[in-house]
């Protein structure tokens, strides 16, 4: 008996072998529709899924469109980053002279007259020294009585009583300083050394100072996105511009209330799959990678098994979800991919060839199938 009709034989015993010669005429007329792992939907210009959309302040059922990464696409971007960067709305950032409040302690000196100063002067402590200012912004003092001084500077209290005691005495000098400050306080959480309530005293407190005071920050600090919240106001801070490039209009004064928050880098990276030589999660290095980064810091495209012309970005933001395609075949490709900025939690994906994903499927087919013919082979003698 011939080879090619002993194994005609065993296929016709076999269903699960007939079974195997359909599933492989469908993959083959399906244009691989049934091959293994991820794949983008070919020759379109808008995702294959439906995905949550937010429109007019509701979230909506859209496909998204694939956006071609080109030298028009990234010009607009950073042209429509710096727009953003010059609209922004800061908060003012001019000192402010410290204005006193409640709880604070004041020592007011009258020179000429120790009756109207403090009991031991400048030997009292001064956790026990000067006046507090009561919860109602108010203080009292002899022959002048109850005075109300919060929201008022050091100079305009001295005036003040300057004025009232007048009444009084002659040429009355008088000097006011603030022992203790409570009144006002910000607070700094998040990766810094000593995390906690700050007063803020005399000389004004700035971003920068506060987090110098808070021990600075921890290794694991994200400082490209660090908030200021103030009121029911967030805005973003980035302390590596301030840092590195000397950006002081990030560098904010800050009033009392003001909560002061250093993210950590956990959330701070980018998921890179596909055909490349390392799926991974990268961590943004002081919150800049590129796309070439990525691919690179990855082990860079598999040629083997990829179709470099389909390397996408997934910007899976809830309220716009994006997708962007870089054409990778010419090797000058990568001038656009280390020009494209990578923002957290971007999905950069690389396509399968085709000719791969066919190979996959006959690695899952073949296998079974001519383990089946062998075995049976084997048992009628051979071929």
């Amino acid at each position: 008996m011939s080879a090619s009709s002993t194994v005609g034989s065993l296929l016709g015993k076999s269903d699960a072998m007939a079974a195997v010669l359909v599933l492989w005429l469908v993959v083959f007329l399906s244009g691989c529709a049934l091959t293994p792992g991820m794949d983008m939907k070919r020759g379109s210009d808008v995702s294959d899924a439906v995905v949550p959309v937010m429109k007019d302040g509701k979230l909506v059922k859209e496909k998204v469109k694939i956006v071609p990464i080109t030298a028009d696409l990234i010009i607009e971007r950073e042209n429509a980053r710096l727009q953003d960067a010059r609209t922004l709305t800061l908060p003012n950032s001019e000192p402010e002279p410290y204005r006193v409040g409640p709880h604070d302690r004041l020592l007011i000196t009258v020179w000429d007259h120790p009756e109207l100063n403090d009991p031991g002067g400048e030997d009292i402590p001064p956790e026990l020294a000067g006046k507090v200012v009561l919860d109602d912004g108010t203080i009292f003092y002899p022959y002048v009585g109850t005075v109300h001084v919060a929201g008022k500077t050091v100079a305009e209290i001295r005036d003040m009583l300057t004025e009232a005691l007048s009444k009084y005495f002659k040429k009355v000098k008088l000097d006011v300083r603030v022992l203790a400050f409570q009144a006002h306080k910000v607070t700094v959480v998040g990766e810094v050394k000593y995390p906690g309530v700050q007063s803020i005293v005399d000389s004004p407190l700035n971003v920068a100072e506060a987090i110098s005071r808070a021990g600075g920050v921890t290794a694991e600090a994200d400082l490209s996105h660090v908030t200021l919240a103030r009121g029911d106001k967030l805005y973003p801070i980035n302390l590596q511009a301030l840092y590195e490039q000397g950006d002081n209009g990030q560098n904010l004064q800050l009033k009392a209330g003001d909560v002061l928050h250093v993210p950590d880098r956990y959330h701070a990276k980018v998921f890179v799959t596909g055909e490349v030589g390392r799926q991974q999660a990268l961590q943004i290095h002081k919150g800049r990678m590129t796309l070439a980064q990525a691919l690179s810091e990855s082990n860079g495209i598999d040629f083997n098994t990829s179709n470099a012309e389909e390397i996408y970005v997934i910007r899976a933001g809830q309220a716009k979800p994006e997708i962007f395609q870089l054409n990778g075949k010419s090797p000058d490709a990568m001038i656009l991919a280390e020009q494209f900025s990578l923002q957290p939690h971007d999905i950069v994906f690389v396509g399968t060839a085709g000719v791969t994903r066919w190979s996959r499927v006959l690695n899952q087919l073949l296998p079974s199938s001519f383990s089946q013919v062998m075995t049976r082979g084997a048992f009628y003698g051979g071929f």
